[in-house]
């Protein structure tokens, strides 16, 4: 299934969304305008401004004022990839260079600093304080995330809740937040809006899952990367997790993932992943990404039945296709 055969009807609207992240980052110094454009220009799902314009046909659509809060999610999702980019020490990100390895680590890290602030200067056209701090809390959340994967390279100790825990913060919540905000700022009714909130945590903590077993079993022309980066970087995901719970493979894959984190990730990876593939690690995260797709699905029961409802179950299956 393609992207547009569920978001077509929002591709007129995501045009202008599209016009306005390009437009936001321009000025004030070229260097971090050009850096800019190079990531938003490696294109992307753009799932975050789609859940905020879904969300907005809760209530009083309006695009003109979803353009505020839809820009500045992608803009602040963009401005996290670029600093993981210099924390992983990645080369390619969705086929083409990083920003990290196009100039350096410095220029990466200043754009994203740079794309966090246009992010906040567009927020300041909304006057609902709530909506501010929901979108702040969210921030906070996301770079204690980050640190707490900073903390588990290679920590294969580490606990399914922990791991859960983590992409909560890194992913999840500011999935959530676009479809709350959405609503929130067209004037849905509050439980409109936390029911979106609660179908976005729940899509975004099975997206997030979906992302790492396709790190494991896709091919470097759907992921746009080497598969295996995860481990390669340290970052110990679900279907490893469950596969170092297996007797019979633990030590040899901890004696794997040992070589990886001496040789710091500057070798062939493909043992530790077959590994993976023939323990039950991948049916077993496969089975909880399912499990958080009927939880959104549950929490969209209570929505009112108008067409986006309809799109919003189709985007929840839609993000847990097999596609390997």
């Amino acid at each position: 299934m393609k992207r547009l055969d569920i978001f077509g009807a929002l591709k007129k609207d995501m045009d202008v969304i599209e016009k306005e992240l390009y437009r936001s980052i321009e000025g004030d110094d070229s260097q971090l305008a050009k850096t800019s454009m190079h990531l938003l220009k490696a294109g992307g799902k753009r799932l975050r401004p789609i859940f905020v314009l879904m969300g907005g046909k809760f209530g009083n659509y309006d695009i003109e004022k979803l353009k505020f809060i839809a820009v500045p999610l992608e803009l602040i999702h963009s401005a996290s990839l670029v600093h993981d980019d210099v924390i992983d020490d990645a080369d390619m990100r969705r086929g083409k260079p990083t920003v990290k390895s196009k100039w350096d680590n410095r220029i990466a890290m200043y754009t994203g600093d740079y794309i966090y602030g246009k992010a906040l200067t567009l927020t300041t056209n909304l006057k609902d304080p709530e909506i501010h701090r929901i979108l702040s809390k969210a921030m906070v959340e996301m770079s204690v995330g980050e640190m707490e994967q900073i903390r588990d390279f290679f920590n294969c100790d580490q606990s399914v809740r922990r791991y859960l825990l983590r992409i909560r913060r890194k992913t999840s919540i500011l999935i959530a937040v676009s479809c709350q905000l959405g609503a929130m700022a067209a004037g849905a009714p509050r439980v409109v809006s936390n029911n979106l909130y609660r179908f976005g945590y729940n899509v975004g903590m099975a997206f997030q899952i979906q992302d790492d077993l396709l790190d494991l079993c896709g091919t470097e022309k759907q992921i746009g990367k080497p598969p295996g980066s995860d481990i390669r970087q340290g970052n110990i995901t679900l279907p490893v997790i469950y596969a170092l719970q297996e007797s019979e493979i633990r030590q040899p894959l901890l004696k794997e993932i040992d070589r990886i984190h001496t040789l710091n990730g500057q070798c062939d990876v493909s043992e530790a992943v077959g590994m993976i593939k023939s323990s039950s690690g991948i049916a077993r995260a496969e089975e909880l990404a399912d499990r958080y797709i009927h939880k959104a699905l549950n929490a969209l029961d209570a929505l009112p039945d108008i067409k986006v409802k309809k799109q919003l179950k189709d985007i929840a299956k839609f993000v847990t296709k097999r596609s390997y």
